[in-house]
């Protein structure tokens, strides 16, 4: 009997017919999870439906998003690090979890061994804006006010060792300033406090302050971002307002339970790549102060590894704690 050899163009071609079912194999044909740490309505709820949307578009199977709110978005990352590593379930995870909390209290699970990265999703500066009634127009002015009166200006935070706190804190540190941090249990009500007058600054979301900025209640100092977001071009960043290389940068990465098989998380991540590259999804999250940023899974782990240092060195100096 006479073998037939494949020519490299049938044999490619045959691969190709295959792989999109190999590959399918890879994620359940079942309604997917897609767990967010945060109520509905937020900058991480609004971005992880934007592209959830996409996902159940390109996948032809319905991506559900799950809001487990609570403690800082650590429920939902305990949720997810003990979930089933069968692909079903996925995370948007942030900052607060991956980064500061290993630091600031004991988690009935290891951020970096219990979930697996799969990409960056988006990220966002936070935005330093004080009171019109401040006597401060820009950053410049802002410092001198603090320095000339220690412990008179004070500034909002989303809560004791959030990020908008240790954004905060890293001024402080970098300025040389002591301005006063004041705690609240998210930004509804740091944000009123604001307004009334009753704290003199907050480092807020650029979609929170952004309506009232427009109106003139607050004035926005600068970004908290290493450069300009494409949001914002024509707001200075701190760093470049006298203070290089300063970055307190918002960030929400996809993640999956730790023990998810390796052709899983790598079809997630060819998956989710797909979804923020798309150009309509991409528009709708920039409208929302939320840059995409996909990437590989191993820039993701490296990525994280660098934010756990730098922040806890920042917690250690500054002596911060979640009380």
């Amino acid at each position: 009997m006479q073998r037939r050899q494949l020519t490299a163009a049938a044999l490619a071609a045959f691969t190709a017919m295959l792989s999109p079912w190999a590959a399918a194999q890879d994620i359940p044909r079942k309604n997917l999870t897609l767990v967010v740490g945060f109520a509905a309505g937020g900058a991480a709820d609004t971005g992880a439906r934007v592209v959830a949307r996409k996902l159940s578009e390109n996948l032809g199977q319905t991506v559900v998003v799950d809001n487990r709110a609570g403690a800082g978005g650590n429920i939902a990352h305990q949720f997810v690090a003990q979930a089933a590593p069968d692909g079903a379930t996925i995370l948007l995870g942030s900052i607060g979890p991956l980064a500061i909390a290993p630091h600031l209290m004991k988690l009935p699970y290891d951020p970096q061994r219990d979930l697996a990265p799969l990409t960056m999703g988006m990220s966002f500066p936070n935005v330093l804006v004080v009171h019109a009634g401040v006597r401060a127009k820009t950053l410049a002015e802002f410092v001198a006010l603090a320095k000339q009166k220690p412990g008179a200006l004070d500034y909002a935070s989303t809560g004791a060792g959030s990020a908008s706190h240790l954004a905060g804190e890293l001024f402080n540190q970098r300025a040389g300033v002591d301005t006063v941090h004041i705690p609240y249990k998210g930004g509804a009500p740091a944000l009123q406090d604001l307004l009334g007058g009753r704290v003199a600054a907050y480092y807020s979301t650029w979609s929170t302050a952004q309506p009232h900025v427009e109106s003139g209640k607050l004035i926005a100092l600068a970004s908290t971002g290493l450069t300009r977001p494409e949001f914002l071009p024509n707001l200075p960043t701190i760093a470049e307002s006298g203070y290089p290389g300063f970055a307190a940068t918002n960030w929400y990465a996809f993640v999956a339970p730790g023990k998810t098989p390796p052709a899983v998380l790598e079809r997630w991540n060819l998956e989710l790549r797909k979804a923020l590259n798309a150009p309509d999804v991409k528009s709708e999250l920039l409208k929302h102060g939320l840059t995409p940023q996909p990437g590989s899974r191993d820039e993701l782990a490296r990525f994280i590894a660098a934010e756990t240092v730098a922040w806890g060195k920042l917690i250690r100096e500054r002596k911060i704690t979640a009380d």
